[in-house]
């Protein structure tokens, strides 16, 4: 079977976030992307100024569309937009690992998710995930309690898997810690994944990143703790070798080598 994923996520016209940054991830990792687009945004990296979200038909339609012809072997969700949307894709029968990155504020602070679209992800969309991939913040608001260090993401991660996750990863890119440190609850057992923390304004589009890297992983065959660990070392490279783009935050290099993978005679 050919490698292919799928991003239902929003567009980021700036490149570095969003369906962007995730179809140039599963490049990189040798995968065919597809994408169903939620919602657009006007940004670039110093601001957010607008946010249009799509009617849930048709985000279901364009899922509907890619199914029938490129199936894909993994699925991540970003940004959703509304709570009509969430409840849209609880109702499909993903046959492939979904990965759900609860996207609920932009890098510039912008809100992604309504009230009422957090309720639904959280008790409609997660229990259909096969990983979860909050952020602190995003892990403090799914969990119902702050999240400040190691201990605080260990009892995060057990309230989350309550929910109905297959397994919770939650990233540690915001601690006051020299190392970033991830969190992975999967089979009942914890693993931690550390790295050193790199200094870098330009940020934009790392959870979207890390995120589509573990997808395409997935999509290849590897297994979860796996994919995990090669999409955190092909994050930190490309925010270690981000271009220097934009005023603000700016994207990381999606360029950067993707661990393990050669490019594919054929997909």
């Amino acid at each position: 079977m050919r490698r292919t994923a799928l991003t239902i996520a929003g567009s980021d016209p700036s490149g570095g976030a969003g369906i962007q940054a995730d179809l140039k991830t599963f490049h990189q990792f040798g995968v065919y992307g597809t994408a169903a687009v939620t919602l657009i945004t006007v940004q670039n990296t110093v601001r957010l100024s607008r946010n249009q979200v799509l009617d849930a038909d048709l985000v279901r339609e364009q899922i509907e569309a890619i199914f029938e012809d490129i199936p894909p072997r993994a699925v991540k969700t970003g940004a959703l937009g509304s709570a009509a949307i969430v409840a849209a894709l609880s109702r499909i029968e993903f046959p492939c690992p979904l990965v759900v990155d609860p996207v609920m504020v932009s890098s510039s602070g912008s809100a992604l998710l309504e009230p009422a679209a957090a309720r639904a992800l959280r008790d409609l969309l997660l229990p259909r995930a096969t990983l979860a991939m909050p952020n602190l913040p995003e892990a403090a608001e799914l969990a119902g309690m702050s999240v400040r260090n190691l201990r605080d993401m260990r009892e995060a991660a057990v309230r989350i898997a309550r929910l109905g996750p297959g397994a919770v990863l939650v990233k540690g890119g915001h601690l006051a810690s020299d190392e970033a440190i991830d969190l992975l609850l999967a089979d009942g057992e914890f693993r931690e994944f550390r790295g050193p923390r790199i200094e870098s304004r330009h940020t934009h589009g790392t959870g979207c990143t890390y995120s589509a890297a573990v997808t395409a992983l997935l999509a290849r065959g590897e297994k979860l703790a796996d994919a995990v660990a090669g999409a955190k070392s092909f994050v930190a490279e490309a925010i270690r070798t981000a271009p220097g783009l934009g005023g603000g935050s700016g994207p990381l290099n999606h360029w950067a080598p993707a661990p393990w993978v050669k490019p594919p005679d054929s997909l």
